[in-house]
């Protein structure tokens, strides 16, 4: 079978095991909808945890970022990895101590205001949006290549390939959030993550074979190339070389940014509302603690996996593209040309595909009439921009492309395909789900409708997380950047906002409601300011020389939780105390649990 066939078949399998474990587990109450009902077992409340972590930028986007960064790329896993650590460590314990549904429910009721909690409730639906665009890119990238690269043409019954496969993942995520909720989601993701490990490691075996002779990527990154007697590193810094780009192994960004990048993604980890939330759905403080132990373990296997997968697909494309002529070209290339994510531009006409560092033209490929992919004749419309470069590449499709390049079997091509898939809606679930109950409970329920019922609390919330998906949808269509650089925005609006309050509420007696809203409000502010203006308002002037302090828009976040915490602090010390029942909250959450001890999640 074709490509194609196999990626319907094994796609369309996985959907229905979805929907089906959706159908079996559909919430019937609002303990249920919220936090599956504080019941799920830690193993399988890990594996599901993996999943909702494990998003299209970890899946897709991570190791194209990698694969086109090098060295400057591992960032992004000291950041994530570093953050689900500090997560375990510092806060999923006490939050299930805790026992409340959200988290403006924690921010509320600690800071004892409603302000406060409505400050909360914004970022977080903040947060949520700026990571879910990100999710549906990634399902739009999937669906653009494996499902419609068949089309005649840029455009299918009206719609992009790329539209298409937003709106198919679009329905398939509202079918099982919004009928299941966390309870549906839950079980949903223990699929979800054997599916996407399965799709990650089965192709990472193969190439690691193929190229070094090891099965175990991981050693096969620091081996040799097969029959070359070069370290397939080695061999990288010098393809990397040849072309006039920077060895791999080098890095271009300094160690103060580097800093700041890591500290943004770890903390904002530990600020993450969808992660956060997961930790309410086991029964036992120390079940959260064997959860997050689980969810670790499961999500190392990736993390650990990614450098080799990176590196195999950086090598495996400058190997088989630059230089050769374009009617030569393999036929994987002029299928993502289709899906619109590779282009080529011959600037001097001689048919060869040079590649080089510099931008081919400004903005993604911009074809006009049907013939893109199909023949030499380039129909870019795009206004060319360096001399050198012909060729874009658009760095979400290496995982993707990698079982193409490296000549797999079509099976293990459509396989990757389903676990891009399982990996981006995972994750949008999850946020959708914080979306949802942040409006239905914190916003409807503890602020302007107390007495609902919880049959109305729950049609709202399944409304709300109606009109998150649409919106969720737009930014899929029209995403204001790569997957895996959206996700570390909100990663950085995570840590400006909710980190410092969330740290300060368990460990700080002294910490008020005056300086928790305050320091969400500037942290976010100023975090979302510098991110919107070097990214949107002024993308010009986006240099090392214009950036303060010399931190890049990716590593602001963790400035911006340097103010938060300290005009928290200031703001609290000359504010009054907390109420005595506040403080002897505090107390008892962080007292160890007795043994044998089971928390029922909090009436509302």
């Amino acid at each position: 079978m074709d490509v194609q066939t196999w990626t319907y078949l094994l796609v369309g399998i996985t959907f229905a095991l979805y929907i089906g474990i959706a159908i079996w587990s559909r919430a019937g109450s609002t303990s249920e909808f919220y936090v599956a009902g504080g019941g799920v077992p830690a193993l399988a409340n890990g594996m599901a945890t993996a999943a909702d972590w494990m998003s299209a930028a970890s899946f897709i986007s991570m190791a194209g970022l990698i694969s086109f960064q090098g060295y400057d790329g591992s960032v992004f896993l000291m950041g994530w990895t570093g953050g689900y650590v500090l997560l375990a460590l510092l806060l999923a314990p006490y939050l299930r101590k805790f026992g409340q549904f959200t988290v403006p429910d924690f921010v509320g009721d600690r800071y004892y205001c409603r302000t406060a909690r409505l400050v909360a409730l914004f970022c977080a639906i903040f947060i949520s949006f700026t990571y879910v665009c990100g999710q549906m890119r990634g399902v739009g990238v999937v669906f653009s290549r494996f499902l419609f690269s068949e089309v005649e043409g840029p455009m299918w019954f009206g719609f992009e390939p790329i539209t298409w496969g937003v709106l198919i993942g679009m329905t398939v995520v509202f079918f099982y959030a919004v009928l299941g909720g966390m309870k549906g989601i839950t079980y949903t993701q223990v699929a979800q993550y054997c599916v996407l490990i399965f799709a990650f490691m089965v192709p990472a075996i193969f190439i690691s074979l193929m190229m070094t002779g090891n099965p175990i990527p991981q050693i096969g990154l620091g081996s040799e190339v097969t029959g070359e007697g070069v370290y397939l590193l080695d061999k990288l810094d010098g393809l990397n070389q040849e072309l006039g780009f920077a060895a791999y192994t080098d890095g271009s960004k300094s160690m103060q940014d580097i800093f700041f990048i890591t500290m943004a993604l770890m903390v904002g980890t530990a600020g993450l509302p969808h992660v956060i939330i997961r930790f309410y759905t086991v029964k036992k403080v120390s079940a959260a603690r064997v959860s997050a132990f689980w969810a670790l373990l499961f999500i190392a296997i990736l993390y650990t996996t990614a450098p080799a997968v990176s590196a195999f697909a950086r090598t495996n494309l400058l190997q088989s593209v630059p230089n050769k002529a374009y009617s030569e070209a393999p036929a994987w290339l002029k299928s993502w040309e289709n899906a619109g994510l590779i282009a080529w531009m011959d600037k001097n006409n001689d048919g060869i595909i040079q590649y080089a560092p510099g931008k081919v033209f400004e903005g993604t490929p911009a074809f006009s009439g049907n013939d893109r992919g199909e023949n030499e004749e380039r129909l870019l419309t795009n206004t060319p921009t360096d001399e050198a470069n012909e060729l874009y590449v658009d760095q979400d499709i290496m995982v993707l492309a990698n079982p193409e390049i490296a000549k797999l079997p079509n099976w293990v091509v459509a396989l990757v395909a389903a676990g891009g898939l399982a990996a981006a809606l995972s994750t949008a679930a999850g946020l959708l789900l914080v979306i949802s109950t942040s409006v239905s409970h914190d916003l409807v329920k503890k602020t302007f409708a107390p007495g609902i019922s919880d049959k109305k609390e729950l049609l709202i919330a399944r409304c709300a997380a109606g009109v998150a998906v649409v919106i969720a949808g737009f930014f899929g269509v029209y995403p204001p950047g790569f997957v895996a650089s959206v996700v570390a925005f909100a990663f950085g609006l995570a840590a400006a906002s909710f980190f410092p309050v969330i740290i300060l509420g368990i460990f700080s007696k002294r910490m008020n409601r005056e300086g928790a809203i305050l320091g969400m409000v500037v942290g976010i502010v100023f975090t979302a300011g510098y991110i919107i203006f070097f990214k949107f308002i002024s993308p010009e002037l986006n240099t090392k020389e214009n950036w303060l302090f010399g931190i890049s828009p990716e590593g602001i976040g963790t400035l911006g939780m340097i103010i938060n915490f300290a005009v928290s602090l200031v703001v609290s010390r000359f504010t009054p105390a907390p109420p005595k029942d506040v403080v002897a909250m505090i107390e008892s959450i962080r007292q160890p649990e007795a043994e044998g001890e089971e928390l029922a999640v909090m009436d509302h």
